[in-house]
């Protein structure tokens, strides 16, 4: 992998995300208690020995800057291994970047002076396990000029992903992007093949590519623009995702919206984890937590003890005589006597106040929950006061007014 350049793509707004999005970057979004979502790209890069990294940033990118600059700052530069964040420059033109094939194309400046035979491109906003060198070997010895990851996914979801087609060889003789009526594998009805949004790119066709796209009018996108037009003029391979996971099943979560955020959030808390945490073969890493370790106490009144129940629960919390069921507790959370916190995911500083209820909640760093209230019980009533999605998880921002009765 020494001759091979990640570039990760981290500068998109997220605006199905919001209002998690608000003041962060996507990949910058708190997942898992003490994670960011970009640390399970950055983690995938250093399990496959991939050590030159470029995270192309843009939208709101502070936090996603500090983060890396804090928690990733562990290669060693004489060694020609680096994790460079690079902002939007304005190297060749007046605009921000216009799409995933523009952000390259404004970076080429960058990659050229990395000098790979290889441009692995990746996105830093979805949740799986894998080893990316694998998929490089294939490249290779398929003599690919382009592969792109895929994964077999039900054809009911198989709209809200480009839609790839082999032939017996594995080579894409067809790319759709985000159709209507995705067409389904070869002797399975029920199943499309699905870009993962992770290419592998000989350099010098990365190159040509981005710049003849650039001098064309089109959206400047992999999925609608790239792929459809490379497919027909060069070797493009796919690659079936072979996941680190270890499970029965194959986990790759796009956690592109509140529903899904959630629910990826709490395959974390089942009894056996549809995402394990805790493979030390395939650790993930993040910024070290400096808080002391989570403590559990009882309420003096009534000596009801602070209990969690199928949660996880990172550094500094202290639950003091509160019960929490299925949930995620970030650093530094506190959660008083008597109240009741189920389902819910828990950023860093949050106080939850004495008698209050939250269920199926998401609420955002430092929000203070005063006494009393009670909120994902009454949908309509909270539906006034915060974002509601369709599913019914409610998310609470700091500047949102929390009183007693969920107000």
């Amino acid at each position: 992998m020494k001759n091979v350049l990640a570039v990760l793509l981290a500068g998109g707004v997220g605006e199905r995300l919001h209002p998690l999005t608000r003041n962060r970057a996507k990949p910058a979004v708190p997942f898992g208690g003490i994670y960011r979502i970009i640390d399970f790209t950055l983690s995938n890069c250093l399990n496959s020995e991939c050590r030159k990294i470029e995270v192309l940033v843009q939208y709101k990118s502070l936090s996603l800057g500090r983060h890396i600059r804090s928690g990733w700052n562990i290669m060693h530069a004489e060694q020609d291994e680096f994790i460079d964040v690079i902002p939007p420059q304005k190297r060749v033109n007046d605009n921000w970047y216009l799409g995933t094939a523009d952000a390259i194309y404004q970076n080429l400046y960058s990659i050229d002076a990395a000098t790979p035979r290889q441009v692995l491109i990746l996105s830093g906003d979805h949740i799986y396990k894998m080893n990316y060198m694998k998929m490089v070997e294939f490249h290779r010895q398929a003599g690919a000029d382009m592969t792109v990851a895929a994964i077999e996914t039900p054809i009911s979801e198989g709209s809200r992903f480009g839609i790839v087609e082999t032939d017996s060889f594995g080579r894409i003789v067809g790319f759709e992007e985000k159709p209507k009526n995705p067409k389904p594998m070869p002797g399975n009805s029920d199943v499309v093949l699905a870009s993962m949004g992770i290419y592998v790119f000989n350099a010098d066709t990365l190159k040509r590519a981005c710049t003849d796209d650039a001098e064309r009018k089109s959206s400047h996108d992999f999925g609608k623009d790239i792929i459809p037009r490379l497919i027909e003029t060069h070797r493009v391979f796919a690659y079936n995702f072979q996941d680190e996971n270890k499970k029965a099943a194959k986990y790759w979560r796009d956690v592109g919206t509140i529903d899904a955020y959630w629910e990826a959030n709490m395959d974390l808390v089942e009894v056996t984890p549809l995402f394990n945490l805790y493979d030390k073969e395939w650790p993930m890493r993040t910024r070290t937590i400096t808080s002391p370790p989570a403590k559990f106490v009882f309420a003096s009144e009534g000596r009801r003890f602070g209990v969690a129940i199928d949660s996880i629960v990172s550094p500094g919390v202290i639950i003091s005589g509160g019960m929490v069921k299925r949930s995620v507790v970030s650093p530094e959370v506190r959660v008083n006597s008597y109240s009741h916190v189920e389902e819910s995911i828990l950023f860093d500083g949050v106080n939850v106040g004495r008698h209050a209820r939250l269920r199926r909640v998401i609420a955002e760093k430092n929000v203070r929950i005063p006494e009393g209230a009670v909120i994902g019980y009454d949908l309509n009533e909270d539906a006034k006061h915060y974002r509601v999605t369709e599913s019914g998880i409610v998310v609470v921002e700091q500047m949102d007014v929390v009183g007693a009765g969920g107000k």
